[in-house]
């Protein structure tokens, strides 16, 4: 297994997290507030460097060291140095343990970070769960064929069912994308830019639009004006739209009811995934 050390932009992103937690309550919060005790010798101070108000540090401080099988911090009141709060042994014990845990958690965790990222089918579906964006509909798909024109780019993506989805883009996206036939792709739609056909439309041809994808109606919402009508695809992926209540009433449209979804291609946002290659 490669380390991360041999590949040193392999884990920018985490994937995958973790806390280290001992006995259910030792956790980063706690140790923290006990190494802010250790250096500061006030459990006021400490308090604020670790984020904690003054009543809830000492709660803190109070169900450890009863816990404990030896006391963690000793406090003292008055006396000629004006009393104070420091770590006993144990507590000085425990912090260095704590050190060596998190050295071999993250060492772990890094570990397995690696091992995530060197299997590709992992990695695919990772990356598609960190994307966020306002557009209502992300569709995934392959990039199929790649025509490209003197201004503009027309991308076909194929998606999990086989259907097809043009996006037109201007060329020079499409060469800041680096996109290649093969690549992975993400389309995103924004629903009012969606038309629906109904049942009794799936035949007709008069439109421009060259994006259809055809399915059936699961859910419609509506608002009193608008509806939104979710089309799930035969790969049973879905798609949203947004049209008129009037226009949803008109279309007779509810729960599994045959739809085509229909959009134009320039209403298609085009990602890629990772940069693979040039137009």
């Amino acid at each position: 297994m490669s380390t991360p050390e041999k590949n040193p932009k392999a884990l920018e992103l985490p994937w995958l997290e973790g806390e280290l937690r001992l006995a259910g309550i030792l956790d980063r919060r706690m140790i923290s507030l006990l190494r802010a005790i250790e250096q500061s010798g006030s459990i006021n101070q400490a308090a604020k460097q670790a984020g904690l108000s003054y009543k809830g540090a000492w709660q803190m401080i109070e169900r450890a060291n009863n816990l404990a099988p030896k006391v963690l911090v000793a406090t003292a009141t008055g006396g000629s140095k004006g009393g104070g709060t420091k770590l006993t042994a144990a507590g000085l014990s425990l912090l260095k343990l704590f050190a060596r845990l998190e050295d071999q958690h993250r060492a772990l965790l890094q570990q397995l970070n690696q091992s995530l990222i060197d299997d590709p089918d992992v990695m695919l579906l990772l990356k598609r769960q960190v994307i966020k964006t306002s557009a209502g509909n992300q569709l995934f798909g392959t990039i199929a064929k790649i025509h490209s024109g003197a201004v503009n780019v027309e991308v076909f993506v194929s998606l999990k069912g086989g259907e097809q989805v043009v996006a037109s883009v201007p060329l020079a996206t499409c060469v800041n994308l680096q996109l290649k036939v093969g690549g992975d792709a993400v389309l995103l739609v924004n629903a009012p830019d969606i038309l629906v056909l109904g049942d009794d439309d799936l035949g007709f041809h008069g439109l421009s639009a060259r994006n259809r994808l055809a399915g059936r109606v699961i859910r419609i919402h509506f608002d009193g004006v608008d509806s939104e009508v979710i089309i799930q695809l035969p790969s049973g992926e879905t798609i949203a739209a947004t049209i008129t209540q009037i226009s949803a009433e008109a279309l007779t449209l509810k729960p599994g009811a045959n739809a085509t979804a229909v959009f134009k291609s320039n209403a298609v946002i085009l990602a890629a995934l990772v940069p693979t290659g040039d137009c």
